[in-house]
């Protein structure tokens, strides 16, 4: 076992190095974009019984995005019904709207993804829900509408459960970011899993409920999601499984918990339908590094966090008051700034604090692990804050690496006014437009917004203390935050982006760090947008005959 350890953290080290952006060479990518080739973003199981979910929520509650600081009331389990699950699928990794362009027309999701590409897809187990067959699901974000995989089989053993159980797995088609992207993909397919737990952990607290790991190897995420019936797979790009969550509404504690094994046993009795959609006909390149560090990453759970006591969230301003439900449809990316209005100082310590991980507040308290990731931020247009460069630390313990690792010459300075709890650094004062631009891998978008941040993570810590499953959970802890970022900049009245290209090891020599002791991961802005006229926006679900 300790030499499957020390080979899967050499793969991990191998793959992070090879996969660098770097000023003289970009990592290893397709030579061009093969049109013909770009994956189908909606996998489908064609021959499965298909349940249209409900697109009308007026009757549930509609909390305001500052309220869902801690588990919210709402309906117990036992109430739920196929309305309250469709909540929870169309506002986490449903369509949010259309766009269109000439003769091209694309679906924006719930649920970010690099390049609008969508790697990520959803199942569900589900158990005594009103309306639902007991069984595993895939959900169809297109059709929003789930199929019916499995089918399980009543047995006389059974007793009837008093509430619904309900399982959300998660897995990749890394085919669909490799296609753009090349090797790098493997980075963006855990961004984006991060920013689908992010979503799903929203959707599910404005219903009252919470969303926690599970405990499951791969070999039983992939039983639990019939990702290894090699028959249903012939000719289609398989899938990879990620993660287990568990729905709970906080009223009965675990008593509703079913042993994992009671799961796997229905699922290998039942009945399973489906044959996967085939995504590109004839993939030009398939990348095989990509599943090497696959391979060498499988899955855990076993969480290791020791929260910082935090003061609870501020009150926070009346722009902060907006329906979750309505931020979280309007999300977009920006694609680009407007270069000149600021943010108001008040309202970027608000986006700071919300990224503190309180185990109280969504989604931070679906998210068991301890935080790994600061925040060097490139200040351009805050009110009454000189620009320059700055250091969100989000653990106060990991303060003195990082003065030791980083440059001498920083200042170190506390920001006057910021709250006192927000361990918000002043390391120099600069126009720093032109490095954030320049490290960003030369995008404007990093410096014509209101700020622009990397993500810096303990890199050989947390790989020394959870061995090499620690390198995705590090990218899904950057987009979580990456999603916490776009919902709050929304609610700021502002908007974000995720930026997944960057020169790694430029961006390390900036600041100083040798080695990899810490690792930036992900790259984010945050600014007023600039539309677009060529572009129009169409609802999401116009093509569905329903209400």
């Amino acid at each position: 076992m300790e030499s499957a350890v020390a080979t899967g953290m050499e793969q991990v080290l191998a793959y992070h190095q090879r996969t660098k952006h770097r000023l003289e060479r970009y990592a290893e990518g397709p030579d061009f974009l093969d049109w013909d080739q770009q994956p189908d973003p909606f996998r489908r199981y064609l021959g499965t019984p298909l349940i249209p979910l409900p697109l009308q929520f007026d009757q549930l509650p509609d909390p305001g995005l500052h309220e869902l600081t801690s588990l919210q009331s709402g309906k117990a389990l036992a109430d739920w019904g196929l309305t309250e699950l469709s909540s929870l699928l169309r506002h986490s990794l449903g369509l949010a709207a259309w766009k269109v362009q000439g003769p091209d027309r694309w679906a924006l999701r719930c649920n970010p993804s690099s390049g609008n590409l969508h790697p990520t897809e959803g199942y569900l187990a589900v158990r005594g829900l009103q309306g639902l067959h007991d069984g595993i699901y895939h959900y169809a974000p297109h059709e929003h509408a789930l199929e019916l995989r499995a089918r399980f089989e009543a047995t006389t053993s059974d007793t009837p459960p008093t509430r619904p159980m309900l399982l959300m797995g998660l897995s990749s088609i890394a085919w669909r970011e490799a296609w753009k992207y090349g090797e790098r993909a493997y980075r963006y397919v855990h961004l984006d899993l991060g920013h689908a737990i992010g979503a799903l952990a929203y959707a599910a607290a404005t219903l009252g409920a919470r969303l926690t790991r599970v405990n499951a190897s791969e070999a039983q995420l992939v039983t639990l999601m019939g990702l290894d019936r090699e028959d249903d797979f012939i000719g289609a790009e398989r899938e990879r499984p990620d993660l287990l969550l568990k729905l709970s509404d906080g009223t009965h504690g675990e008593e509703a918990a079913k042993p994992l094994e009671a799961w796997l046993a229905q699922a290998r009795a039942a009945q399973w339908h489906g044959q996967a959609n085939t995504l590109s006909s004839h993939p030009s390149h398939q990348w095989p590094i990509i599943e090497e560090v696959a391979e060498a990453t499988p899955s855990s759970s076993e969480p290791d966090r020791i929260p910082d006591q935090l003061p609870a969230l501020p009150e926070p301003q009346a722009m902060f008051r907006e329906s979750a439900r309505k931020l979280i449809l309007q999300r977009r990316s920006a694609q680009a700034f407007s270069g000149k209005a600021s943010l108001p100082r008040a309202s970027f310590f608000q986006l700071l604090d919300s990224l503190l991980p309180r185990p109280d507040q969504v989604p931070w308290n679906s998210w068991p692990y301890q935080s790994r990731l600061h925040l060097v931020l490139f200040v351009h247009r805050v009110d009454d804050l000189s620009p320059g460069l700055y250091l969100l630390i989000r653990r106060q313990a990991a303060l003195p690496a990082l003065k030791e690792a980083l440059r001498e010459e920083f200042l170190w300075s506390q920001v006057d006014g910021a709250p006192a709890h927000l361990s918000l650094y002043h390391l120099i004062g600069a126009d720093a437009k032109r490095a954030a631009r320049r490290l960003s891998c030369h995008q404007d978008i990093a410096a014509s917004g209101c700020f622009s941040l990397g993500m810096l993570a303990e890199f050989d810590r947390a790989l020394e203390e959870r061995g090499p499953r620690a390198y995705p959970e590090l990218f899904w802890e950057a987009g979580l935050i990456g999603q916490v970022l776009y919902l709050q900049a929304e609610a700021a009245g502002v908007r974000g982006t995720g930026i997944g290209c960057f020169f790694d090891d430029a961006v390390h020599e900036t600041l100083g760090l040798s080695g990899s002791r810490f690792q930036s991961l992900y790259h984010f802005t945050v600014g007023h947008p600039k539309g677009d006229d060529r572009l129009q926006t169409l609802p999401p679900y116009q093509h569905l005959q329903r209400s």
